[in-house]
């Protein structure tokens, strides 16, 4: 990835490649900032353990909403939320964020605009740490963020609503809020969004069909 990005002609002042003031750059690395975090959170009574299996939530879970692929969780082990404190270490279980059901969460895209989502019908309470002992995409990006001191989060209009939830963890652990610039998605003729699975238009692929870095952001736009 790092390679195709050079390739473009993107270039970064700080990264794994690149050492920088708020290293290390790799989340395998950064555990005991994953871990403080989470620490927080059980102490504070916001997150609780989940023993619940994939063949549970499939059976008891509504469906996922528009593009999130995270279907609301249906409160089966909120209950739990008073044992948390017995646990010294993550492993071995899921652990939940436990969602004001009701509250309105809001915040104004710098590019999508105004944006509301309901806590517990837009999304529900969300894993932030995976029994198999790695912390789950919504709490690394908000440590990674604060821990960093980034001011300004550029990505895809498909995490608009995993912006609600970081919304809620940044206020749970204390952080400074960064702003944030959610991109239109790159679709194909039929409007279908791209993705990684749609190898033969990677960044590795146009390379080796012979293609410029020129010729590729023109067909992006850019």
């Amino acid at each position: 990835m790092l390679e195709d990005l050079r390739w473009l002609g993107i270039r970064w002042q700080e990264g794994p490649d690149v050492a920088g003031p708020f290293g290390p750059y790799r989340q395998s690395e950064r555990r005991r900032f994953y871990l403080d975090a989470w620490r927080k959170l059980r102490d504070s009574g916001a997150i609780y353990p989940c023993t619940c299996s994939r063949r549970d939530l499939a059976l008891a879970a509504s469906a996922p909403h528009d593009t999130d692929d995270e279907a609301v969780y249906p409160g089966n082990c909120r209950q739990k939320v008073a044992l948390a404190n017995r646990y010294e270490e993550p492993k071995g279980v899921n652990w939940r964020c436990r969602v004001p059901d009701g509250e309105t969460i809001s915040f104004v895209d710098r590019h999508q605009g105004p944006q509301s989502f309901v806590a517990g019908e837009d999304f529900g309470d969300f894993v932030v740490w995976r029994r198999d002992d790695v912390p789950a995409y919504q709490l690394a990006v908000v440590v990674d963020d604060a821990a960093m001191q980034v001011t300004e989060v550029v990505r895809g209009a498909d995490l608009l609503k995993s912006t609600a939830r970081q919304l809620l963890l940044i206020r749970m652990l204390g952080f400074d809020l960064p702003s944030y610039f959610h991109c239109d998605l790159i679709r194909d003729e039929l409007g279908v969004r791209l993705a990684k699975r749609h190898d033969a238009l990677s960044l590795r692929n146009l390379r080796e069909q012979g293609q410029t870095p020129a010729q590729v952001l023109s067909r992006c736009g850019g």
